[in-house]
């Protein structure tokens, strides 16, 4: 049978932790904008830092002459 009485006690502790630093507990999930903002500054660096910004010019004019545009 499963340990599962030492996970329970360990999901407990964190959910304390959260209210006495006035936290709520995170539902682990995050909005898609958030995501998003979060992401893009890396993938702006690493587009400039590793050349591939033509890469990305190509393939979103592929993509909008492949929409009509």
């Amino acid at each position: 049978m499963a340990d599962t009485a030492t996970r329970t006690m360990t999901r407990t502790r964190g959910r304390r932790v959260d209210a006495a630093f006035g936290g709520r507990p995170s539902s682990g999930t995050r909005h898609p904008l958030v995501a998003t903002a979060m992401v893009l500054p890396l993938a702006a660096l690493l587009t400039v830092v590793f050349g591939g910004w033509d890469a990305v010019v190509t393939q979103a004019s592929s993509v909008g002459v492949m929409l009509g545009r």
